[in-house]
């Protein structure tokens, strides 16, 4: 006789099983509450541009996210599926569905403040469709180091609401810190998002441009310069950074080669300065 205790692996028992998880389908729709299983954000749906899925807290925090990451409702895996649209319409480069052809609506007062020229067009090139119905003007503030002088000047206020994206809005950065008097200023007429990367260039996905990762430029060399002097590209002057971005932003085509860091920013900071007060 054998004592069968010893027959099996107990541990075998305690291993992970092998395989794909399978996740339900679910079509998206206004107010259905959802987990986002990576960050754990839990919120019901308030709005879903093509890629992205918004999903509002108990507390009214908005939060966008890819529709490809992990989800669940009620503990269960989920796979988001954008509802299915009508044939033959168009999509803009962020992935919204293009307005029937009409006049740029008069500019209205709110605003969103990027940091330099280069922020301005890569917004203008994926967003440019959408900031032109909604009537949203995009200024470069060429720095952020006076953010709150140019917010003073603007003046924020009932319907003159402001958005401003930073670049590397790091915990413990400079930019963080300017960040932080900004709202302490002008809340709640100011809200101020960003992306971790250095330099905008960076919300750029390397895999649009051909490479599998942006080069790391050592400490004390002009980032832009050594980003493009290990692509192989001319980098001795202004003029040759300024044709690198050209060469950059040419292979931007849509929402689908920007960071998802940066995609939700922006997507937050148009729906924050185009809410109704």
């Amino acid at each position: 006789m054998f004592d069968d205790r010893y027959d099996s692996d107990p541990i075998a028992a305690m291993r992970p099983r092998r395989g794909p998880v399978q996740r339900q389908q679910v079509v998206l729709a206004r107010g259905l509450v959802i987990e986002h299983s990576e960050s754990e954000w839990c919120g019901a749906v308030v709005g879903a541009r093509e890629g992205l899925v918004q999903l509002e807290d108990g507390r009214g925090k908005v939060r966008s996210f890819p529709i490809g990451d992990g989800f669940l409702i009620d503990g269960r895996p989920v796979a988001l599926v954008m509802p299915k649209r009508a044939p033959q319409r168009k999509i803009t480069a962020s992935g919204s569905i293009a307005a029937p052809q009409q006049r740029a609506r008069v500019a209205m007062p709110s605003r969103i403040f990027v940091e330099g020229r280069h922020d301005a067009e890569l917004v203008e090139q994926v967003w440019g469709d959408d900031l032109r119905v909604e009537g949203v003007v995009v200024e470069p503030l060429h720095g952020a180091d006076d953010l709150v002088g140019a917010l003073r000047e603007f003046g924020p206020g009932p319907g003159r609401k402001v958005g401003v994206l930073l670049d590397h809005l790091v915990p413990g950065s400079k930019e963080s810190r300017i960040a932080d008097e900004a709202r302490r200023a002008f809340a709640p007429y100011v809200i101020v998002l960003g992306h971790p990367y250095v330099d905008v260039w960076q919300a750029v996905r390397p895999q649009a441009l051909g490479i599998d990762a942006w080069p790391v430029v050592p400490k004390g060399r002009p980032w832009k310069e050594g980003v493009l002097a290990a692509l192989g590209r001319p980098h001795a002057t202004q003029a040759d950074v300024a044709d690198g971005w050209r060469w950059i932003l040419g292979h931007v085509r849509s929402y689908a080669d920007l960071e998802p860091s940066l995609l939700g920013r922006v997507e937050q900071l148009i729906d924050e300065v185009t809410a109704l007060d």
